[in-house]
């Protein structure tokens, strides 16, 4: 009976320590930002107010594109009406977490930092000095447990 008890910790914990980690944004911008998580369905607006707002998310593999994206706009209805956007996006797969940082329709985070850092110190961050993305891919990938956070005004 103990034996049993014991193997079932060992299991708990082993799904613990295989679960996805998140991806996190946190605004520390002068101003709000709205934020919608995109895969195959966008979600409802999230405001994130000046000064600290953040939002947060367990990876999730979307069943129809793979990946998701949490694009970022300084305007409330900025996806809809083609404003610049920030998109932080991800791929999970089985053993790996891919990553990504990219502007669409302008950069609307120019001349402010913005950077992703992951949680796991052995996997690269990305970091745009000026808001703006540097020529050549900006894909990383780092262990699917570790935390991604993005922090805008930096």
């Amino acid at each position: 009976m103990m034996l049993k008890q014991l193997t079932l910790v060992a299991l708990a914990g082993l799904a613990t320590a295989t679960d996805p980690g998140r991806a996190r944004v946190i605004n520390k911008c002068n101003f709000d930002v709205t934020l919608w998580s995109v895969g195959s369905e966008i979600s409802p607006p999230h405001t994130l107010a000046a000064r600290g707002g953040k939002y947060s998310e367990q990876y999730t593999r979307d069943p129809k594109t793979g990946g998701r994206a949490l694009k970022i706009t300084r305007e409330p209805d900025g996806l809809f009406k083609g404003k610049p956007q920030t998109n932080f996006a991800y791929t999970l797969d089985p053993d790996r977490l891919y990553y990504d940082l990219s502007d669409v329709f302008g950069d609307p985070f120019a001349g402010y930092r913005i950077q992703v850092v992951p949680s796991n110190s052995n996997c690269q961050s990305i970091v745009w000095p000026n808001g703006v993305p540097p020529a050549g891919s900006q894909v990383k990938t780092c262990t699917r447990e570790s935390d991604t956070t993005l922090t805008l005004c930096a």
